[in-house]
């Protein structure tokens, strides 16, 4: 029997943000925008209301705020609030908004929509099996994100805070070939896989690798895969790694060691975050850089035996963070493979081992 949303859920939009700087992450549209002192939910659903997040859904096991980009998702007696998490996930709430250039879900949208609620003994069956796969998936995050800083930590130490006699001033074209991104014409965008995997700009950037969302059959300005991807709009200087060969919008530059050192060139451009912070200043209404202003960054080229001990030190680590990443892209489908027929009770979750 189907059942409408308010039956087992409350929805509360957030308030404007505070400006009080502390601990508690503060979730609007994009997920986690800050932290802040006050308290305002503790283990909640978080759903995106307005804008291009408009329908994503978050959930926080602690004390949060909830922005007025967002909605909180609370749950009543009869349901379980990680299952309602995994029910809204399942929904597709992107394709229930309203409005068309600045889409909007609103309290009202949420709470008619219908679907089946089993007992509550089962959602937590369910809750917990994809949970299980979830908390496999954040094991495998937090590794990369180890991994990375042990790799930031190798480069600080051989080339910022020891730095040699033989390094030599530089720029960054001399060790790399910059591609700026240029958008396929709208009619070529599709969720289908036609064509090449495009990403637009940062919004598609994950902790590591970006977030393949859509495809073109007109790719322009093509990234290798392990190219270092670089947002070129506000906020300039984010950094992202192309898992696959594909196309970049106009939002992005393609950085591509000219000498096979994708890891240096990759810890090279961390480095460079405060430089490449100055460039979130200039434009007229939002930061930019060019292509060059990219090329003429101010680097320190080492001597290629250097390089080359840090590529031997480095790229097994990156390769390690890789395919850690390849096994949470495995387990991320099997949960969305999983979820809808869970709900479904298609897969009975007695059933299911994890």
């Amino acid at each position: 029997m189907k059942r409408e949303l308010s039956d087992f859920a409350i929805f509360k939009n957030g308030k404007k943000r505070p400006n009080a700087p502390g601990a508690i992450p503060v979730y609007g549209g994009n997920g986690i925008l800050g932290y802040t002192n006050c308290n305002n939910n503790s283990r909640c659903v978080i759903v995106g209301r307005v804008g291009a997040y408009c329908g994503s859904v978050y959930y926080e096991n602690g004390k949060c705020w909830i922005s007025d980009n967002a909605i909180a998702v609370n749950a009543r007696d009869n349901a379980d609030i990680k299952f309602i998490y995994y029910l809204l996930k399942s929904l597709n709430l992107n394709k229930s908004h309203i409005g068309t250039s600045q889409p909007l879900l609103t309290q009202a949208i949420l709470n008619i929509i219908e679907c089946d609620l089993p007992d509550l003994e089962t959602q937590k069956k369910i809750a917990k099996v994809l949970s299980a796969l979830d908390d496999k998936i954040e094991l495998n995050n937090q590794i990369n994100k180890n991994l990375e800083e042990q790799a930031k930590s190798i480069y600080s130490k051989m080339f910022i805070e020891s730095r040699p006699a033989d390094y030599a001033n530089g720029t960054l074209n001399e060790i790399a070939d910059i591609t700026m991104g240029q958008s396929p014409v709208g009619s070529s965008y599709n969720e289908e896989g036609l064509g090449e995997i495009f990403f637009q700009g940062r919004a598609e950037f994950g902790e590591r690798f970006p977030t393949i969302r859509l495809y073109t059959t007109e790719p322009k300005r093509m990234a290798f895969a392990n190219d270092t991807l670089i947002s070129v709009r506000a906020p300039v200087g984010d950094l992202n790694v192309a898992h696959k060969y594909c196309c970049i919008g106009r939002g992005l530059a393609a950085i591509h060691s000219k000498t096979n050192h994708q890891s240096f060139l990759l810890y090279t451009m961390f480095s460079l975050k405060r430089q490449l912070e100055v460039f979130n200043g200039e434009g007229t209404v939002f930061g930019s850089i060019n292509r060059d202003s990219l090329r003429n960054i101010a680097i320190y080229v080492p001597s290629i035996d250097k390089i080359n001990d840090f590529e031997n030190l480095v790229a097994p680590i990156d390769l390690e963070i890789r395919n850690n990443y390849d096994q949470i892209c495995a387990l991320q489908q099997i949960r969305d493979k999983l979820l809808p027929k869970l709900m479904s009770g298609e897969i009975d979750v007695d059933n299911v081992e994890i």
